[in-house]
């Protein structure tokens, strides 16, 4: 209610959004979130997906290695079974050792295990990239935003907008297109009309069904398999792997402010009690002025 009423005020004052200079990265479009606002919770299903597009798609170039097969059975984030998650780091080899006799050694992923890298060390996947080694994918919801300006900043503080950096990451997986007249892009890059000098090394990841999705009751996919759902539920997986206790730290919050709003109260009528007499009025009655005794 709050947010509707300052977009409507927003509209009044005709700031119908942040503007750009001719030539500008344009503003990635705002998205509706399941996780948003201090309420807001992941979708599990749509995790689970975007770990499918992630696995097929991403995880051929992006490592993921602050995150390790269990946490994918955590509450607040996928919650795989716990067999899903030991058949799944089953089907990686993990380097391990050295053994007896000093070797270094490759088995089956255990849950414990982290996800391992696509490539053996950064040279190696520079060397594969273009010279450039594909950023870790982790933390990237969280590394990657971009500026609203005034006076979008301060209606954020009220509207609790706190989605810069999934939306960007969204808006760079469908901003892929052909470059306008006159734009020279070198060889080796990408036109991204929403990467900041739209010219981006990575090839445009994703196509229409390019990924299957898991089939409900009557064989249809749970999602529409297109590169904009594919783009949310990849960029959701993401957000959730940046802040894996997400949920837990918002039902943390709300329980501090209960405590904090009891305690407010009782402060309150703490100081009227004590203070009361001390220039008042004591049960209806004018409190007697204070007098010297010589």
């Amino acid at each position: 209610m709050i947010k509707r009423t300052l977009l409507i005020a927003a509209a009044l004052l005709g700031l119908s959004g942040p503007t750009l200079a001719a030539g500008e990265t344009p503003i990635p479009p705002q998205l509706s979130w399941t996780f948003a606002g201090p309420f807001g919770t992941f979708d599990r299903a749509q995790l689970q997906r975007g770990f499918k597009v992630y696995r097929e798609v991403c995880a051929s170039c992006h490592s993921l290695s602050y995150v390790a097969f269990r946490n994918l059975a955590q509450p607040g984030g996928p919650e795989f079974s716990e067999a899903q998650v030991r058949a799944l780091a089953a089907e990686y080899q993990i380097q391990d050792g050295p053994n007896d006799a000093g070797d270094m050694f490759e088995r089956p992923g255990r849950p414990a295990d982290r996800f391992p890298s696509p490539f053996p060390n950064e040279n190696a996947a520079a060397a594969a990239n273009g010279g450039k080694a594909p950023p870790d994918l982790s933390l990237m919801a969280k590394a990657r935003t971009y500026e609203r300006g005034f006076p979008w900043f301060i209606f954020d503080i009220f509207t609790q907008f706190a989605e810069a950096g999934p939306d960007y990451l969204h808006a760079v997986l469908i901003g892929y297109e052909e470059p306008p007249q006159g734009v020279q892009v070198p060889t080796g890059g990408h036109y991204n009309k929403y990467f900041p000098g739209h010219i981006i090394a990575m090839p445009k990841p994703l196509s229409d069904g390019q990924v299957e999705y898991p089939k409900d009751a009557n064989g249809q996919a749970q999602a529409p398999e297109t590169i904009d759902q594919y783009s949310r539920d990849v960029t959701a997986f993401l957000t959730w792997t940046a802040e894996p206790h997400f949920e837990a730290r918002k039902r943390l919050g709300f329980q501090v402010m209960l405590v904090l709003l009891v305690l407010s109260v009782l402060l309150y009528f703490t100081k009227k009690k004590i203070w009361a007499r001390v220039g008042g009025e004591v049960d209806g009655h004018a409190t007697p002025p204070m007098t010297h005794n010589p």
